[in-house]
């Protein structure tokens, strides 16, 4: 296979192999410790948990990554990378240990968020690191596969982690705190594995910073409005409806998220465990139906069109997702978990194609800057709506309608779109 082949050659570069073992450690760790905050929060014995405790998990999952990641890349350019990933991971094995202890102790709700909030936001700065280093461990020739490889292996580092977390949870010890520390055990591994690397091999070269870091800053934010300026031009149409249509199904997917997460919590299972198996196995299909989408996307947006492909994402949605939601049971949920993770994921892809081809070169950094922003506001956007709806055992009605009508409405405009 090419990707084998690939991937081989890449692993020839000892600073590649060490930077991608760096990487795996710490997203096998975040999702490790990703499941364990949903555990707590939503399958935890003692604890009644609501649609806005799933809400507020999601923002503390989420909101960092929008907030700090358009500024992440100023800092990533004045302090050198290697420390970054050694003393993020250290603090990231810190405050996971924390974490395990307010879990085990009477500690307020909001101390525990205060924590997990963190967390994630450390890891924006480790995630942008480990990005920002590829072209110190490659050569130039292989940059673009380094950069198709190494975040697809990070994904699957994070998906085996949340199953890890899920067989310690399940099997080993029945304790959310003990998964957490899981995750801090493996932070403190990929902080041991950034010292194999030369502490100035992953930069960056001091001599091409001049700026003060107060004006790098107050600059990202005007090249971010001036990213959305360049976006709203009448030349751009399309990659803004884009952007608009993978927004709207990202808040879809979100909202059904948090309903299946109260369903798997209180309709659908007798007991916690159960549920949390219930759950490990729908994310699992859903993470397959995002893989289809890979394999899938390149042929039907090839023949297509990517537009069109859009239109077929949401418009198959807005079919299945009330007959296969709407009977609130097992089966039919785990389909839907599949297709939609499907649509969601080709759409996604489709849409990332879009504004690769429309926008500017000179432009693209901070239109994807916009772009990731607008796709974890969404998210959290859904579950914060999906709170307000959603009855205590996640049975809505309403809801499951009002997702297939937007999916429904996505399709139509974007097929209008298209025709014009």
């Amino acid at each position: 296979m090419a990707v084998v082949r690939d991937l081989r050659v890449l692993l020839r570069f000892q600073g590649f192999r060490r930077l991608l073992g760096v990487r795996l450690l710490s997203q096998g760790a975040d999702g490790v410790y990703q499941v364990a905050l949903a555990a707590y929060v939503v399958f935890s014995p003692e604890k009644q948990t609501s649609a806005a405790g799933v809400a507020s998990a999601m923002a503390v999952l989420l909101l960092p990554y929008s907030l700090v990641g358009p500024f992440a890349g100023v800092l990533l350019d004045r302090w050198q990378r290697r420390q970054v990933l050694l003393y993020g991971s250290l603090l990231r094995a810190v405050l996971a240990s924390a974490t395990a202890l307010l879990i085990l102790s009477p500690a307020p709700d909001w101390l525990f968020y205060v924590s997990a909030l963190c967390v994630t936001a450390v890891n924006r700065f480790v995630l942008a690191g480990l990005s920002a280093a590829l072209p110190r461990v490659v050569d130039a020739e292989r940059l673009v596969i380094a950069n198709s490889l190494s975040p697809t292996a990070g994904t699957l580092a994070a998906t085996a982690g949340g199953g890890l977390a899920f067989v310690v949870r399940l099997v080993v010890a029945d304790s959310d705190a003990a998964v957490v520390l899981v995750g801090a055990v493996l932070y403190l591994c990929a902080a041991v594995a950034s010292l194999s690397m030369a502490r100035e091999l992953l930069g960056p070269d001091r001599t091409l910073v001049r700026e003060h870091i107060a004006t790098a800053l107050t600059g990202t934010a005007r090249d971010l409005a001036a990213g959305v300026r360049h976006l709203a031009a009448p030349q751009r149409r399309q990659a803004t409806w884009a952007l608009a249509a993978m927004a709207l199904m990202r808040f879809c997917y979100g909202a059904l998220l948090v309903m299946l997460l109260m369903l798997c919590r209180y309709a659908l299972t007798t007991t916690t465990d159960d549920g949390l198996a219930l759950l490990g196995l729908a994310l699992g299909v859903s993470g397959a139906g995002f893989f289809a989408a890979a394999v899938v996307t390149p042929w039907a947006a090839g023949r297509l069109g990517p537009g069109r492909w859009i239109v077929v994402c949401a418009g198959a949605a807005a079919l299945l997702e009330p007959a296969l939601g709407l009977p609130f049971a097992a089966a039919p949920l785990l389909a839907a978990a599949f297709v939609l993770g499907l649509t969601t994921q080709g759409a996604k892809i489709a849409t990332d194609t879009i504004v690769q081809s429309s926008v500017e070169d000179g432009f693209r950094g901070r239109i994807f800057s916009v772009y990731d922003v607008l796709f974890n506001v969404a998210f959290v956007g859904a579950a914060a709506v999906a709170a307000l709806v959603l009855p205590p055992d996640g049975r809505s009605v309403p809801l499951v309608i009002t997702i297939a009508v937007i999916y429904a409405a996505v399709a139509v405009t974007m097929g209008r779109f298209g025709r014009q």
